[in-house]
């Protein structure tokens, strides 16, 4: 697995995505020991950055994470979240300064390390100034407990606020072929100021993968049957760009999700996706993306795939991200 970096910190050239093993898909409460085997299976395949949230099942999802990592702690860059969590007993998001104190001491308990290497806000609070946010972060970089910061759904505004108080590494945004928010404002930002850009969702929540053509297999209580780009025949009306990535793809001999994550390193070495499963073979199959090099042409098709049908989120999910 290539390597490369965001704003310092060394990353393999893909990450995992952990949240799916805990937290609103279709088997979050299947085989815990299947998903701690397939983060060990990432580590021996030379994955380094594993991504969670504190948020992610109520914390299990971050007790897993340090579970499955125990005893190899130094080979992994380990990311979580706050302020989506209120420790202080204020509503809705909170990242005032007493709750990034509280909340990282939660998270360094659940993960089992002493250090969190990539801290991010998860999303922006609109009733705390930013820079007391980071303020508090670089205090916590100071203590030795955050190797690096981050933003998680920021605006360009914010992101300059924020690296003027305390550098930023990364930013992590929804970014795949059918989510091309950050092209327009985010990136070249990032870009101008030597941060990474991490994307979660390369695989569009899956449906990139070209697995997912209606909801029939998804658990009653998976996050997508309510998502806008999965209902009210949205769905039936993105499989036209599945099906163009899918002809892509055997062009390439690949498979689907394989085009889709290729295609995101192909925009740069700062672009490091965070694609998530349980499954080791679908491991497998997301790190040789890696190795596939699409031509200009497939590129240049790619980049003009039909736009998708719906939000992204719901309406109180856009309402939360920053622009």
């Amino acid at each position: 697995m290539q390597t490369t970096s965001l704003g310092g910190l060394e990353v393999s050239r893909l990450g995992l995505g952990v949240m799916g093993m805990s937290a609103f898909y279709t088997g979050k409460d299947e085989s815990e020991e299947d998903s701690v085997r397939t983060i060990q299976r990432a580590l021996d395949l030379g994955v380094t950055h594993l991504d969670t949230a504190e948020a992610y099942g109520e914390g299990a999802n971050e007790t897993l994470l340090g579970r499955a990592v125990r005893g190899r702690r130094d080979e992994v860059v380990l990311a979580t979240k706050f302020g989506l969590v209120s420790h202080t007993g204020r509503p809705g998001a909170d990242s005032t300064p007493a709750n990034v104190r509280l909340a990282v001491e939660g998270s360094l308990r659940r993960l089992g390390t002493d250090h969190i290497d990539l801290y991010y806000q998860h999303r922006v609070d609109p009733d705390t100034p930013i820079e007391d946010t980071v303020d508090a972060l670089a205090d916590l970089v100071t203590q030795g407990k955050v190797r690096y910061i981050g933003l998680s759904e920021a605006g360009p505004a914010t992101i300059r606020r924020a690296h003027a108080v305390h550098p930023v590494a990364a930013v992590q945004s929804e970014y795949s072929l059918w989510t091309r928010d950050p092209e327009t404002a985010v990136l070249p930002v990032l870009r101008e100021l030597g941060i990474g850009l991490v994307p979660y969702s390369p695989l569009g929540h899956g449906f990139l993968t070209g697995r997912i053509r209606s909801l029939d297999g998804l658990d009653a209580g998976d996050w997508r049957r309510t998502n806008p780009r999965f209902t009210g025949g949205n769905l039936e009306r993105n499989l036209r760009i599945v099906d163009e990535v899918r002809a892509v793809a055997a062009e390439t001999g690949a498979t689907p999700a394989q085009i889709a994550l290729a295609w995101l390193l192909a925009k740069g070495e700062d672009i490091n996706p965070i694609p998530g499963t349980r499954r080791v073979e679908r491991l497998a199959e997301n790190i040789a993306a890696d190795g596939i090099r699409l031509t200009p042409d497939q590129v240049n098709r790619l980049d003009n795939l039909t736009p998708a049908s719906g939000d992204r989120h719901d309406r109180s999910g856009m309402a939360a991200i920053d622009r």
